[in-house]
């Protein structure tokens, strides 16, 4: 059974790390080809599975030596009915990579848990369209029954939640949050913004997290930023406000590229890994809630370690 599903220790306010950006690294330093992005696949083979077991291992003894918790996220953001058809996988296909995936995350929690770095394994979900621009949208309804499955298969495993990340726009994180409060287990939202600190599809993020909380009742467990750098959506954060300390979590980007520009580079662009563990730091200070520090596309190991040494 999970061990933290019914209490997530890290909404207590404590500091706790999460993983940078798996695909980028797996892509750009382990040099691993992923069809359309998707890290799951390295499951099935002996080469995959140690680079993904390598990967985590170096973020866990970062927030190990830090007495640091951690939100052990699972490599499967591409796991869902479309991208997997994609990829020439069926449901059933789907639900064994799910499983195995919180199979790893759980042989990595027993290896590395120690009573001062709290582990919580989340089941990742991704949206159904692209991470960086909304080609079409489902109704919050639509989006309930399209992600139920993916949901219902960690529901049905020892993950202790559910993390949608670099959602696009209001809708889909409804359904999400619905499909997970009817399986039971708790959902954590995570929008994207583009450079002037809008979701992809122009809505502004403080009307995003008001319009989840409105129609699922307060359903998300917090709410997280992903896949933009600090720089483009610290402009919409407004301190002190009620929206603002819903969010808990930050997933930024090593670079300050717009999704345009990272979706047009064919060379990785992993910033300043000192210069954003400092930027973590004031906005740590700036904004309390914000105790779930990870990083997205182009941040690796380095960024994390500044991270925590930077806001520990």
């Amino acid at each position: 059974m999970s061990i933290y599903r019914e209490q997530l220790p890290q909404s207590r306010g404590t500091l706790f790390l999460t993983d940078g950006g798996i695909e980028t690294t797996l892509i750009f330093h382990n040099g691993f080809d992923l069809p359309f992005f998707a890290a799951y696949p390295l499951l099935d083979s002996a080469p995959g599975r140690t680079a993904l077991r390598e990967y985590y291992e170096s973020y866990l003894a970062i927030a190990v030596h830090g007495h640091q918790g951690f939100v052990l996220e699972s490599p499967t953001w591409r796991a869902n009915r479309d991208w997997g058809a994609e990829l020439g996988h069926s449901e059933s296909d789907l639900d064994r990579y799910n499983r195995l995936a919180i199979e790893l995350l759980e042989s990595l929690r027993k290896e590395f848990s120690v009573p001062e770095s709290p582990i919580v394994i989340s089941g990742c979900i991704g949206p159904r369209g692209d991470g960086y621009q909304v080609t079409s949208r489902m109704s919050g309804e639509e989006a309930r029954q399209y992600h139920s499955h993916q949901i219902a298969a960690f529901a049905d495993t020892n993950a202790d939640m559910v993390s949608a990340i670099t959602m696009t726009y209001p809708e889909e994180a409804i359904g999400i949050t619905l499909a997970a409060q009817q399986a039971g287990i708790p959902a954590v939202i995570s929008f994207t913004t583009e450079t002037d600190g809008r979701l992809p599809d122009g809505t502004i993020l403080k009307d995003a997290i008001e319009r989840v909380d409105e129609a699922t009742d307060n359903g998300p467990a917090y709410y997280m930023i992903n896949c933009a750098h600090p720089d483009h959506f610290s402009q919409a954060l407004e301190a002190g406000e009620d929206w603002v300390k819903r969010i808990q979590g930050i997933r930024a980007n090593a670079s300050r590229m717009s999704h345009d520009e990272l979706d047009a580079c064919e060379e990785l662009d992993d910033g300043n890994p000192e210069e954003l563990g400092l930027q973590y730091k004031q906005l740590r200070s700036a904004f309390p809630s914000f105790s779930i520090l990870g990083g997205c596309c182009g941040t690796d190991h380095r960024h994390i370690g500044e991270i925590s040494h930077h806001c520990h």
